[in-house]
């Protein structure tokens, strides 16, 4: 039986992605610190954390199979596109990623607990003050009501989570993501995980191989720093 390597709080390192479990597809490890510094190495490897609260050890996964989507590659619905011309949101960038990130974590009301934990909320915080991480907010009648946040590494964005408080509201912070990284010439967005909503967006499936090779391809860009607040004119 394979044993899942516990990373000690320094120096940062991660065990090669291809090590991962096959079950629990893709856990490959647990420990480390979950900081601004550990955040960028894993994002780099193509690793990512995901735990359920702050009492237990942090676990760090690169699953077999990834969901990717290329930047102009969305799938737009009738009614997403009725809505998109409706005017009825209004889009801003990097103007309020401390509530996004918040609403994001916000439990859900069929109590099931959330991933983003306080410590995950500090470092992603310190990736945005430090031009990494980035949020698209969707308001109507000037109240939040929708967006997402991730992170930007070289030409990849990494999406971390979404939200929607009125119809259609995540798919237009989505569908204006994929606009904005279209213009810049991202190569790829990664979306983690499959599931069935990201699959009606047009997200796909990608092997764990291939998607380690194009990161590693990635590593060599240059990644977009600072704000990205100036695009909220072109949205």
């Amino acid at each position: 039986m394979q044993e899942l390597p516990f990373l000690p709080p320094s120096p940062i390192w991660f065990p090669p992605g291809e090590d991962a479990l096959d079950d629990p597809d893709g856990l490959l490890a647990a420990g480390g610190e979950l900081t601004a510094q550990w955040l960028v190495e894993a994002y780099c490897r193509g690793i990512f954390p995901w735990f359920e609260d702050d009492s237990g050890p942090i676990y760090w996964w690169c699953p077999s199979e990834r969901g990717v989507i290329k930047p102009g590659n969305m799938s737009v619905s009738r009614s997403l596109k009725k809505t998109l011309r409706s005017g009825k949101f209004q889009l801003t960038v990097d103007q309020a990623f401390d509530s996004v990130i918040a609403a994001c974590a916000a439990t859900r009301v069929d109590n099931v607990g959330t991933w983003i934990t306080s410590a995950m909320i500090d470092a992603y915080s310190e990736l945005h003050a430090a031009g990494l991480a980035h949020s698209i907010e969707v308001w109507q009648e000037k109240v939040l009501v929708g967006g997402l946040y991730g992170l930007s590494l070289g030409k990849m964005f990494f999406g971390e989570s979404m939200f929607a408080q009125a119809n259609d509201a995540s798919k237009v912070a989505f569908f204006k993501l994929h606009e904005l990284l279209d213009d810049w010439n991202f190569a790829l967005i990664d979306c983690q995980m499959m599931n069935p909503h990201l699959e009606t967006l047009g997200v796909v499936p990608m092997s764990r191989k291939k998607f380690l090779a194009l990161l590693e391809q990635n590593n060599l860009s240059e990644t977009r720093l600072g704000s990205w607040q100036e695009a909220t004119a072109s949205l």
